[in-house]
């Protein structure tokens, strides 16, 4: 289904009934990366996600792709089903964005997972390679990105044991437009610290790392715990940065446990 929220159509999903589960998208994939924990949480819950400007189904925006954007553009889809309030969770760019919606919706939250990120902004250094990227995106593709991306990107385990799993994160990054990579490039390097912000949460909070996240390593896990009051951190084994694909089921196990402890 399409959306149309502040000028674009944005590509939306929604599967099941029960409280609701909104679930934000890394970078640079779209919301089909959420396909296990739709088919895991479906039965009991409802499950919305979306793709952000310039990936999967939706169109680029007019410019750089904010975590603030992307905030006001989930607020945006609950506005449209009628959610006012939904357990909010993302991985690495969504969890940026997740965190974002804690300084600017925080009423729409009932709950945060925060999977493979981290609250520091980006390092000088890169910004930097963030602005060369996209440069390369530009003028050669998506394929430019999946080059630079795919070997931290995922964990030693499944680029050792799951080769069917690389290709297809590949193709994932390969169905986004370059316009959209570069632009949400150009917002990720211009995102806040959102240090602050974990002081600023107020709800129950799950923190999940792959034990072999070498992009946001389980160090700025224990970072989030410790800023973050009541939170849980729940370390994902045999997984790199996005490891709701990587061991889906250690992944949705803890995520269910959350989701009922929450409900």
């Amino acid at each position: 289904m399409k959306v149309r929220v502040a000028g674009t159509d944005l590509a939306c999903d929604v599967r099941g009934d029960g409280p609701a589960v909104l679930l934000l998208h890394a970078f640079p994939l779209g919301l089909v990366m959420w396909d296990p924990q739709v088919a895991a949480l479906a039965g009991t819950h409802r499950v919305i996600r979306f793709d952000d400007r310039g990936f999967g189904g939706s169109p680029p925006g007019d410019g750089l792709l904010t975590m603030e954007r992307i905030a006001d553009d989930a607020a945006a889809v609950l506005d449209h089903l009628g959610v006012s309030r939904a357990v909010v969770g993302g991985v690495s760019m969504g969890g940026y964005a997740a965190l974002a919606m804690v300084r600017r919706h925080p009423d729409r939250l009932r709950g945060l997972v925060l999977a493979d990120t981290r609250a520091g902004a980006d390092s000088p250094e890169t910004r930097k390679n963030r602005a060369m990227l996209a440069e390369r995106v530009l003028k050669e593709g998506s394929a430019a990105v999946a080059e630079a991306s795919l070997p931290k990107l995922l964990g030693e385990t499944t680029h050792r044991e799951r080769p069917e799993l690389v290709s297809r994160v590949r193709e994932m990054i390969l169905g986004n437009s370059p316009r959209g990579i570069a632009d949400s490039l150009a917002g990720l390097a211009a995102r806040a610290d959102s240090t602050s912000t974990l002081r600023e949460v107020r709800v129950p909070t799950l923190v999940v790392c792959g034990l072999e996240d070498l992009l946001t390593p389980p160090s700025e896990a224990e970072a989030l715990k410790a800023g973050i009051a009541g939170s849980r951190l729940e370390l994902i084994p045999r997984a790199g940065h996005l490891a709701s694909l990587e061991n889906p089921d250690a992944f949705n196990a803890v995520l269910r446990d959350f989701l009922n402890a929450v409900a």
